[in-house]
């Protein structure tokens, strides 16, 4: 299988999707639905972190890698996200680089940075601990507040592997939730683009609905990171389908 990173470093598109329900069956058909990762979310649902470990190890056995986006832009939950077996960690908010920076800073091992070095899931206990050690995660930070585009430029030089926005947290930062086809929101969405572009930065969104139409043209907007839905949405939208 070709890594994400060498597939966003290629140009290439990946496709993963999003997952809100603690259940390890739920993880399991996730992880053998074709997509190329799928990312637990800390923030919005009812998983806690006792249950990364079986729902990581779900996601894994259909082949499929397995993300976290973590509950807030904090070290110390990728860390434990990372130590759980998250290969890849989303954080929500970053607002300009410094704040990422000290993430970064503090999920890396030492002689370069500040993290803890010790046995766990991800290194199996110690099995593994040499290769886990040069692991570098994937790491995409999620522009959610019109007052991190000013700073996108700096955030894009911190080395990041995509940049996500996250469009329900933008559109109500300028003051239209939800609201995708507002001026003011199409303007910020063009600005991030433009400056990805410029940066040579991946850049990924969330298309929320299970729409197949909107992820075709999200792919053609030059989006290269998307995560298409969730569990309890496609959940939700099959349910609002049944003719009762």
């Amino acid at each position: 299988m070709i890594s994400i990173r060498v597939k966003l470093r290629g140009g290439k598109t990946t496709i993963g999707s999003w997952m809100q329900l603690a259940n390890a069956d739920v993880a399991e058909m996730m992880g053998d639905a074709g997509f190329d990762w799928v990312a637990v979310d800390m923030e919005h649902g009812s998983i806690s972190h006792q249950t990364l470990p079986d729902l990581f190890r779900a996601i894994s056995l259909g082949g499929t890698r397995p993300y976290c986006r973590i509950r807030l832009p904090e070290p110390d939950l990728a860390v434990q996200a990372l130590e759980a077996g998250a290969e890849g960690i989303i954080i929500p908010n970053i607002e300009d680089a410094y704040q990422l920076r000290e993430i970064k800073h503090r999920m890396t091992y030492p002689p370069t940075g500040l993290r803890g070095v010790g046995f766990n899931r991800a290194n199996g206990y110690g099995k593994y601990f040499s290769n886990y050690l040069m692991l570098k995660p994937v790491i995409v930070p999620m522009i959610e507040n019109v007052t991190a585009i000013p700073e996108l430029g700096h955030i894009c030089n911190e080395g990041v592997d995509a940049v996500m926005i996250g469009p329900y947290d933008l559109s109500a930062s300028l003051g239209k939730p939800g609201d995708f086809n507002s001026n003011s929101f199409q303007q910020a969405l063009a600005t991030i683009m433009g400056l990805c572009k410029k940066y040579n930065t991946p850049l990924g969104i969330h298309v929320v609905e299970p729409d197949n139409e909107l992820l075709q043209a999200r792919i053609e907007q030059g989006f290269k990171f998307i995560a298409y839905s969730s569990d309890a949405v496609m959940l939700q939208a099959q349910l609002r389908s049944v003719n009762l």
